[in-house]
């Protein structure tokens, strides 16, 4: 389809997909889209397909990678069907089979974490067929992705932020989802954080594809289902329309504001934390260092509670124990916080 065909919410996808892909790579490179078969990823990889065909990059190479979780019946069926969606418009894809372990995140974390790693280390077969030469086959077929493209929308930002806010987990929680971010050191991107469902929704009936709808995200067990199915609405109708693009411009601005805060913060080491060194940080600074300093011990499940009690080994010192923490205990020892397995 020409450029001047495109509807106005296609023309918003691909924009947002042309100004998240590499425009200064010398080398050969692979871009892969996070395709579940819904309506934001099958947009987005549309969107790629797109400039694929009009705006090609010689050294790019475009695929898309169907994580299945497992999760529901027929599942395997409908990671199949999401991968033929993009086969049919030029995109190459592979589907990859995960298994899930809760342990005590979640079912959505769980399957988030295990979604994330694989789109981040799956080897795909289609690079190899794309490459022109045997030469370039063999290096395709071993290199990492350049870049994972992932379909959230504001919608869904506007949602993250207000989770955030109800676990009152301070500024880095009402930041939402970052834009960008790496997973097993591979860059990830969020292309679609500026456009609404709507337009997503919208763009795959003009582009004639047809979404799978996930019967989990109308489930109302799930804490995410409830905040975009009742919260938000009712937000829009006491405070008026424009709700989720303020929520998302406050994730914008706290993010900023964080990112510049955790600047700040000296880079923490596994081992022993010498006190001194978070008592002469002002407080925003040093429950970061002993968030750092935890997650770098291998301590990751931690609520605000957790880490004002830490903190208040430092600044509230008076002889107390430990701190219990998931799997660990936090005391402190001659200047030093330490941790022991419980």
């Amino acid at each position: 389809m020409a450029k001047r065909g495109l509807s106005a919410e296609c023309l918003a996808v691909v924009a947002a997909v042309r100004a998240c892909l590499p425009s200064d790579s010398a080398t050969r490179h692979v871009v892969r889209i996070a395709l579940s078969g819904g309506a934001d990823s099958l947009s987005l990889a549309a969107g790629l397909a797109w400039l694929d065909a009009h705006e090609p990059d010689p050294l790019r190479t475009s695929e898309a990678v169907v994580v299945d979780h497992d999760l529901q019946p027929g599942s395997a069926d409908i990671a199949e069907a999401a991968a033929a969606a993009v086969q049919n418009f030029g995109l190459s894809a592979t589907v990859v089979k995960v298994h899930v372990t809760e342990s005590g995140v979640g079912v959505e974390a769980a399957a988030r974490d295990a979604r994330y790693t694989a789109l981040a280390t799956a080897h795909s077969p289609s690079a190899v067929v794309s490459a022109s030469t045997s030469e370039a086959a063999d290096e395709f077929g071993t290199v990492a992705p350049a870049l994972v493209l992932v379909g959230h929308t504001m919608d869904d930002q506007a949602e993250t932020v207000l989770m955030g806010l109800a676990r009152g987990s301070g500024t880095r929680s009402l930041a939402g989802m970052p834009a960008r971010f790496t997973v097993a050191g591979i860059p990830f991107a969020r292309p679609l954080l500026a456009l609404r469902r709507a337009t997503t929704a919208q763009a795959c009936v003009d582009w004639d594809l047809t979404p799978w709808q996930d019967p989990m995200n109308a489930d109302p067990r799930f804490l995410r289902v409830r905040v975009r199915h009742e919260i938000i609405p009712a937000l829009d109708d006491v405070l008026g329309p424009g709700v989720v693009d303020a929520l998302a411009r406050t994730a914008h601005l706290a993010q900023e504001d964080a990112d510049f805060l955790d600047s700040l913060v000296p880079v923490a080491s596994p081992g022993p934390l010498p006190v001194a060194q978070v008592a002469n940080l002002p407080r925003p600074l040093a429950t970061r260092l002993i968030r750092d300093w935890l997650n770098a011990n291998g301590v990751v499940e931690l609520g605000f509670a957790h880490t004002a009690s830490v903190y208040a080994l430092v600044a509230d010192w008076h002889g107390q124990s430990g701190v219990n923490l998931p799997g660990t205990c936090v005391s402190r020892a001659a200047g030093e916080l330490r941790l022991s397995q419980r």
